[in-house]
């Protein structure tokens, strides 16, 4: 027995003619609150690249596997591919657009162009956000700490020596 629904070509139509629903989100971005109409499904990542042209936070794999979508989420790196707009109602997002200032750079900015933390830069955004994450949680006290507390952010060219070195850096003037 065939248990498939089967509608009619009409009946199709007005179906797929439907206006897409949307949610209201609020969101404080880059200390700006905007006001948004969202669709579900929409990932974080979704709507600060494509919604609100916020290139900065990449897409790398978009399974949460390399962190180069890596935001700050009320102060929490998260990446930005597994999270759902609509989940973060009232939330304080920073990308790195909302690091650093033309003319003023953020320190973990500043350190990675010092240390060459950088080649291709594709992760670089992710690996300071992640980097700045970190300096939040307060967990991180040498290397081996910032080595493994970042390694969920991948650079592809190798640069994890040099990334290690700014992020201590930053750490240690800090302290």
């Amino acid at each position: 027995m065939n248990d498939a629904v089967t509608i009619d070509r009409a009946s199709a139509m007005r179906v797929a003619a439907r206006p897409i629903a949307t949610l209201p989100l609020s969101l404080t971005i880059n200390g700006e609150v905007r006001a948004l109409q969202v669709e579900p499904w929409t990932t974080l990542l979704d709507l600060l690249r494509d919604k609100l042209d916020l290139t900065g936070t990449k897409k790398g794999c978009d399974h949460g596997q390399c962190g180069a979508c890596t935001v700050l989420i009320d102060g929490r790196r998260i990446n930005a591919c597994l999270k759902l707009a609509v989940s973060l109602d009232g939330a304080e997002i920073t990308t790195i657009e909302g690091l650093g200032q033309p003319g003023e750079l953020h320190p973990l900015q500043a350190a990675f162009i010092d240390h060459d933390a950088f080649q291709c830069g594709y992760c670089t955004p992710g690996q300071i956000c992640s980097a700045q994450g970190l300096i939040n949680e307060g967990r991180a006290k040498d290397r081996q700490d910032v080595r493994e507390q970042m390694s969920g952010n991948i650079c592809r060219c190798g640069a994890y020596t040099n990334i290690a070195d700014a992020v201590l850096e930053v750490l240690e003037k800090q302290a």
